[in-house]
């Protein structure tokens, strides 16, 4: 009898730890590698990194997943989500109506406006874009700049940039008159002294302030799950050591 009950306890033991682990759903998640502070490519670890980055990580265990960071330019992120190339966005994409008839965004993470930054020789203060009239200014390809200021008539060339750094090193060559861009980005990247000769204006109010959060496919099941656990980081200040660790706060 003794032996049929270590025989059984054995067996019973084998089949606990043989039971199968239930695998965690891997999602790729697109990326823009140039959107310092929220998503960029870190130089040291060769790994994605930024707020949202930290943000996808910090909720992965509410949603039951395994988020996979791919880097994807920022043109290129709603297509590559549409073609199931990615499943998830995670980078500074502003939350707009004509974005949400193609992909689902999730409640908004943050929000911000747009900045303009001109070579630090110019001492104008402006404090809005037409101000600018007449002038050469730069905006990156896929923003709701692009459209914004190719319609106004406003400038005497309205130059697409692949991203925010390449504008910059134009405007501190000399070779446009002016950049607009997603303000925390802008200053992040000035604030890292890669382009002496560009300042931010201080004195300029944003006309297109907007909020981003995370977007997945139309119809996708998972984003229920999304806004309560970005609801939970809001809550209990996860959010906000975040976004302290990137200079936000």
């Amino acid at each position: 009898m003794r032996f049929k009950s270590i025989l059984g306890f054995g067996l019973a033991a084998f089949l606990i730890g043989s039971a199968p682990v239930v695998a965690q759903d891997v999602v790729k998640v697109g990326s823009s590698p140039t959107g310092l502070p929220f998503t960029f490519l870190n130089t040291q670890t060769k790994e994605m990194d930024g707020v949202l980055v930290e943000v996808v990580k910090a909720i992965q265990a509410d949603l039951d997943i395994k988020p996979e960071f791919e880097t994807v330019q920022f043109s290129a992120l709603v297509p590559s989500l549409t073609s199931n190339k990615i499943d998830m966005i995670a980078s500074a994409m502003f939350i707009t109506e004509e974005r949400a008839k193609v992909v689902d965004f999730s409640d908004p993470v943050y929000g911000y406006g747009e900045g303009l930054f001109v070579p630090s020789s110019d001492e104008v203060n402006y404090t809005k874009y037409d101000e600018l009239k007449g002038k050469t200014i730069g905006v990156q390809v896929g923003t709701t700049f692009v459209d914004l200021f190719q319609k106004s008539g406003l400038f005497s060339e309205v130059k697409i940039y692949k991203g925010i750094p390449d504008i910059m090193a134009d405007v501190n060559a000399g070779r446009i008159d002016a950049g607009i861009a997603d303000g925390p980005m802008a200053a992040y990247y000035i604030a890292q002294g890669q382009f002496p000769k560009v300042k931010m204006v201080n004195s300029y109010v944003p006309s297109a302030a907007g909020e981003f959060g995370l977007a997945l496919r139309k119809g996708d099941e998972r984003m229920p799950k999304v806004n309560e656990a970005i609801k939970r980081i809001k809550t209990d200040g996860t959010l906000d050591a975040i976004l302290a660790k990137f200079g936000l706060k």
